[in-house]
């Protein structure tokens, strides 16, 4: 396995790093589990939350320096690039804000006898994180940030291609005062990751990643009765139900498909219109999609950079052919250029078919209409997915009761783009188990212990 920062946009490999070796990867297991037994059990979670907090601040003084090394890494344009490297700032200064209330004991009414009954919360040890490429530093904040407070320790295995953007993290919790052995970047390889998770001082693993990443992960877990936390695929619909702004509808379905050029596990990626709106949403989805223009993401105003890789281009390629020769109308779009992929759309794709079913990492967006609310549900939940949804309608009831059927994890009414570090992010089905986020995602690795006093 290589680590290297191959910039997406020219081919170029800018930096090689080395795989970490046997002998050191054994070394630093052993410093997260010093530093659990030492630091984590002799600091309050005041202080941790306050190291929490500075590792907030540097992230959004660092921002621009942050984001200029992901869009070499994986082609973000660099606004966008710039704005995560501000949320991750935003979820840790939210986790250090609420630290104390999120790990504060919980009492228990007593059914019978005297005294009282309590739930106290406290770390388990070392995690290892196996992070994805597509949002280098949310992810990882979304792991780091409340199992920090809960004095977990952290080992972190980053994507092969952000080798650049791991160590300028590891700095980061360094700089920001937490001992060495708090967060440790790991460029491990995938068997030294099986070891990792074997080795008895680790006790959990969180991954975002592929389905199949995910599977591999959870039955090497599993063999070691370790907990894991997954957060993998989704082909998330987004349902147009009805609209008093078809033009606002249209402006959202496109920010959906082609934020983190299309490269995202929650994105929208199936339209599913009732019939009465199909031909006017079409005709203007397309109109918008096809002035989303690819450019260099090092640029401000690019809306659309390339995919994160050839390896990637390649498979989104392949993807599309395949669903036009299994039926499905190229209706916009389809053109690759190097590592850019153009803004497309698919329509008439037929159910048996593999696009019907597969995830698109990438800005391909599929439109759908169906007859009804009753129909458009069907489709919604006809998916191995389940990750998140996008729901639009004027009318409030019809909302919550379409939000009420959605086979899905995460349901957003009449609004993209609106995560929040107080907010809940996970799925259900082949999108994964447990949450991250909000208070669920800080009780997720915790030891939940029970103390009763007679």
């Amino acid at each position: 396995m290589s680590y290297a920062v191959i910039n997406p946009a020219t081919g170029e490999t800018v930096e090689s790093y080395e795989t970490i070796t046997d002998e050191a990867l054994q070394a630093a297991i052993a410093k997260a589990s010093e530093t659990h037994r030492n630091w984590s059990r002799n600091t309050t979670v005041a202080e941790r939350a306050a190291l929490i907090r500075r590792v907030g601040e540097l992230h959004a003084e660092r921002a621009q320096e942050l984001g200029e090394i992901i869009v070499r890494e994986m082609g973000k344009p660099i606004e966008q690039a710039v704005g995560e490297a501000e949320f991750a700032a935003a979820i840790y200064e939210y986790y250090a804000d609420n630290a104390e209330s999120l790990l504060a004991d919980e009492q228990i009414d007593l059914l019978a006898g005297e005294g009282s009954a309590l739930i106290r919360r406290s770390s388990l040890g070392p995690l290892l994180g196996i992070m994805p490429w597509n949002f280098p530093y949310y992810q990882v904040a979304r792991f780091a940030g409340p199992n920090l407070i809960i004095g977990n320790t952290i080992l972190l295995k980053h994507a092969e291609q952000c080798p650049e953007s791991a160590a300028a993290m590891e700095r980061i919790f360094l700089d920001a005062g937490f001992p060495e052995g708090a967060y440790i970047n790991i460029y491990a390889s995938h068997a030294q990751i099986e070891t990792v998770i074997a080795d008895p001082r680790v006790q959990g693993v969180s991954l975002t990643g592929s389905e199949r990443a995910g599977a591999a992960i959870a039955e090497i877990a599993g063999r070691h009765l370790k907990k894991v936390v997954l957060e993998l695929g989704g082909s998330d619909p987004f349902i147009l139900l009805s609209t008093d702004d078809l033009d606002a509808a249209v402006g959202a379905a496109v920010f959906a498909r082609v934020d983190n050029n299309g490269q995202a596990c929650n994105a929208a990626k199936r339209f599913i219109v009732v019939e009465d709106l199909y031909e006017p949403f079409l005709e203007k989805f397309t109109a918008a999609m096809s002035e989303v223009v690819e450019g260099d993401p090092a640029q401000a105003g690019t809306a659309l950079g390339p995919l994160s890789s050839a390896k990637a281009a390649d498979g989104l390629a392949e993807q599309v052919e395949r669903a036009v020769a299994q039926g499905a109308t190229l209706h916009h779009g389809g053109k690759r250029d190097g590592n850019y992929y153009s803004a497309t759309i698919l329509t008439d794709v037929q159910p048996g078919s593999d696009a019907f079913h597969e995830e698109f990492f990438g800005p391909v967006a599929q439109v759908f209409k169906v007859a009804d609310e009753d129909a458009a549900v069907d489709l919604a939940n006809n998916t191995p997915f389940g990750l998140g949804s996008y729901v639009f309608t004027t009318d409030s009831e019809q909302a919550l009761r379409v939000a009420d059927k959605i086979e899905a994890g995460m349901v957003f009414v009449n609004v993209v783009g609106a995560d929040g570090a107080e907010l809940p992010f996970g799925g259900v089905k082949r999108s994964g188990s447990g949450r991250e986020l909000g208070r669920f995602g800080a009780d997720e690795f915790v030891n939940k212990k029970m103390i009763r006093i007679g």
